[in-house]
Formats: C-alpha cells, sequence, structure tokens
C-alpha cells in the first residue's frame, strides 16, 4: 500500500521509505473483515483517517492529495459509526475500506507531521498498541496544529459529521460513537513516563506546521495519557505545570 517501513529499536520507532518495500498487489476483500471485531475496525479506520488529517496539512500536499484526504475522511467517518452498530453490514464494511484505500494513498504520497511523531514516540518506546494510540492522540495533534492551518481545518470540518464547524468537536464526537478508550493510561502507559514521552518527542527535529515546543508538547501528551477530549486551547493554556 505504501513505500513506508517502520522499525523499532533499542525503545525508538524510526520509519524509511524505500520503493522496494511497496507492495505488487494488494487485495481489498470485504468478506475478510466481516469477522473482524468491532473495536479493532474502529481504532484501525481512526489510523487510516490520521493519514488524511495530517495529509491536508503536509508541507508537500496537492490538491489531488487533498481531494482523497477529503474523501477518504468522509467515507471513514461515516461507515465506521455503523460498523459500530452492525459489524455484520457489508455495505459498511465496503466504504471503509474505500476510505482506507484513500487514506493509504495519502500517507504513501506526503510528509507527515506531529501526529505520526508523537504516535512513533508512545508506540516505540513504551510499548502501546498501534491503532488504539493514533486514535486517541489525532484529536490533540490537530488541536495542537490548529492555530496555523485555519484552512484545513475548516476543509476537515466539513468531511467530519456533526462537527459543527469545528474539525476537533467532530473528532471528539466520532470517537464518542465508536466507543473507544481514549486513555493512554489505558493500556498501560505511567503518568511519569509523560515527560520522558516529551523528551523524545521533541529531541529530532522535523517539519511541521506549528513550532514544536517541549511545554505544549508535554500537555498534549498528558491529555492523551490521562483520555481527556481534545481542546483548542493548547496555546493559551497555563504550560508551567510539569515543566
Amino acid at each position: 500500500m505504501t513505500p513506508i517501513l517502520g522499525e523499532t529499536a533499542d525503545g525508538v520507532k524510526k520509519t524509511r521509505s524505500d520503493p522496494k518495500i511497496l507492495p505488487g498487489t494488494v487485495i481489498y476483500d470485504v468478506d475478510l473483515t466481516m469477522t473482524l471485531p468491532a473495536a479493532m475496525s474502529a481504532t484501525s479506520g481512526v489510523n487510516a483517517i490520521a493519514h488524511a488529517v495530517e495529509a491536508l496539512y503536509a508541507r508537500n500536499n496537492n490538491p489531488i492529495i487533498n481531494l482523497l484526504a477529503l474523501e477518504g475522511t468522509k467515507a471513514l467517518a461515516s461507515s465506521l459509526p455503523e460498523i459500530v452498530e452492525n459489524p455484520s453490514s457489508p455495505s459498511a464494511r465496503s466504504q471503509a475500506l474505500y476510505g482506507a484505500w484513500l487514506c493509504g494513498t495519502c500517507l504513501g504520497s506526503v510528509g507527515m507531521s506531529i501526529h505520526h511523531k508523537l504516535c512513533h514516540t508512545l508506540g516505540g518506546s513504551f510499548n502501546l498498541p498501534h491503532a488504539e494510540t493514533h486514535t486517541a492522540v489525532l484529536p490533540h495533534a490537530i488541536s495542537y496544529n490548529a492555530p496555523r492551518i485555519p484552512e484545513a481545518m475548516k476543509k476537515l470540518a466539513e468531511a467530519l459529521p456533526e462537527s459543527n464547524g469545528d474539525a476537533i468537536h467532530g473528532l471528539n464526537v466520532l470517537l464518542s460513537k465508536l466507543k473507544v478508550k481514549r486513555g493512554l493510561k489505558d493500556f498501560g502507559m505511567k503518568e511519569e513516563d509523560i515527560d520522558k514521552a516529551a523528551d523524545i518527542a521533541v529531541s529530532n527535529p522535523y517539519w511541521n506546521p506549528r513550532e514544536i515546543e517541549r511545554a505544549p508538547i508535554r500537555e498534549l501528551i498528558r491529555r492523551v495519557w490521562a483520555g481527556e477530549p481534545a481542546k483548542a486551547d493548547l496555546e493559551k493554556h497555563d504550560l508551567s505545570v510539569g515543566i
């Protein structure tokens, strides 16, 4: 699906890209997904949405990728709640596969930013489950970047049902509908790991729409650890705590 490979060594996850990694054939068979537990379908689907979301504000994004990202997000945001309520729905499962393909294409075409970097840090260093970590982090990651990406936030809000023009609210609503766990503490991360995670997250510079700063990154991670709903106040939040 993509030319990207993630590898974890010495507690640090790194990725590399090579055309040789790209599979020759990918088969999407809805029948093979019918017995996938609804909870796993939900978090895997939000993981796919994360690829599309970051593509919307990627440094090398383009109009075609934007179209794929928005269509993929719409498909998954509409089908995942239906899968949770009716796991045996072939139409919902088919729509989810369609959305996942679109979002995966985004991942393989443009660069990713803070959301994926944080998930690599948390998953690779603290042995947290992949899709569940992406699901918990995503609303908070976009809340961090929101002040710098108003156009992407507007487009994302239009793709999310019940967003009321607010993409962060739209993602909070979606995760509530999917009945997923939102706190990394539920997956074994300890509160004392928050500072270590923040240190790792800012140790290697990378491009992001908003400058990477330790204090708000630490607060972001704390909120994800606690399972709090995302809020668009990371820029004005009192960040003196925990520094």
